[in-house]
């Protein structure tokens, strides 16, 4: 039987060397052309040009209501941009790496990528204002400034961006490929999947993949202080493991060693008094024969050295082994008269 196999699932004793990406000559002329595209959208939708009657013609055409089979599948697949479900999925996993590899960063990336997301395309939906397919009042208008906020399309920038993380946090150049492969293809998918419900124009998704296109191009710059915080982070768990260590209280050695009793809590020292009286040890009552107990000897006192009586304490007398005792019972001893030991004999 194999046992590799869970074996891998076990912590890796130190993170692997991932290369951070960086950006590249590559990756900022994408970046330019991205936001040069984002920004012509943006223009084309403000000036009411083709696109926005492109926009109608498609609503019009009601995808929904020509290949209404697709309908049942759509609504399911679409949550795959929502950003609550695809965030705890993708959190879950990247969490597990980063217990796994002693590192923050994937999470970190994560956290990172969806404060850019939430912040410039919220600003944008609320900036613009755009009402919906299902809200529009008068055909050809862009319903720009009317309280709407579906300009660009959250679902479609938000597959990109969470399954985007993905590839991006790659530690191979194969699994990089596929994952960019993979999201490209649902981040796709989802866009479609809100025009053919009728939830978004056809520009809302062309702006949602460039705004989510940015800011995966544009994460490498967020990188060193990414960095920064993952190490704070770490340096602040340090101090609070030291200051736990310094607060657990150590028991007090007494002086005598181990064998000494406990000793006194600092602050807690008896003070000096009077030392009280020892109660004098009374010897035990002798038992008759009988059963009966005999009269009790007064106690007898000897004069100190210093003139004054002091009281006798008599030491008890020490055991008989447990062949000399004589059993003793309520009606007497078990013993004949002439086998018990006679005094002075």
């Amino acid at each position: 039987m194999r046992t590799d196999i869970f074996a891998r699932l076990d912590r890796e004793p130190e993170p692997p060397k991932i290369e951070i990406p960086r950006m590249s000559r590559t990756r900022l002329a994408l970046f330019g052309g991205t936001s040069a595209f984002y920004l012509a959208i943006v223009v084309a939708v403000l000036a009411s040009t083709w696109l926005v009657a492109l926009d109608w013609k498609v609503m019009l055409f009601r995808p929904y209501q020509q290949w209404p089979q697709l309908h049942a599948f759509l609504d399911y697949f679409v949550v795959l941009g929502q950003r609550g479900p695809t965030a705890v999925m993708v959190a879950a996993w990247l969490g597990w790496r980063s217990w796994r590899q002693h590192t923050l960063r994937p999470l970190l990336v994560l956290g990172a990528a969806l404060l850019l997301l939430n912040s410039t395309v919220g600003a944008v939906k609320l900036g613009l204002g755009r009402l919906g397919p299902h809200y529009a009042t008068q055909i050809g208008s862009a319903e720009l400034f009317a309280g709407g906020d579906i300009f660009p399309s959250g679902h479609t920038a938000n597959a990109v961006v969470t399954w985007g993380i993905l590839a991006y946090l790659a530690t191979t150049p194969r699994a990089r490929r596929h994952l960019s492969a993979l999201s490209a293809v649902v981040s796709l998918g989802v866009g479609l999947t809100t025009v053919y419900l009728g939830t978004h124009w056809l520009s809302d998704v062309l702006l949602g993949w460039a705004a989510g296109l940015l800011i995966m191009l544009g994460l490498p710059w967020c990188e060193p202080l990414i960095g920064r915080t993952e190490a704070r982070i770490f340096a602040v768990r340090e101090q609070w493991r030291a200051r736990s260590r310094r607060g657990v209280p150590s028991l007090p050695v007494a002086a005598g060693g181990p064998g000494a009793g406990p000793a006194t809590a600092p602050g807690m020292f008896a003070q000096p008094g009077p030392v009280p009286a020892e109660e004098p040890v009374r010897e035990p009552e002798p038992v008759a024969a009988g059963g009966g107990r005999l009269a009790p000897s007064a106690p007898s006192s000897a004069p100190s050295s210093a003139g004054r009586t002091s009281t006798h304490i008599e030491r008890p007398r020490p055991h008989a082994a447990r062949s000399e005792r004589t059993p003793v019972t309520p009606s007497g001893s078990r013993r004949p008269p002439h086998s018990r030991t006679m005094a002075g004999g």
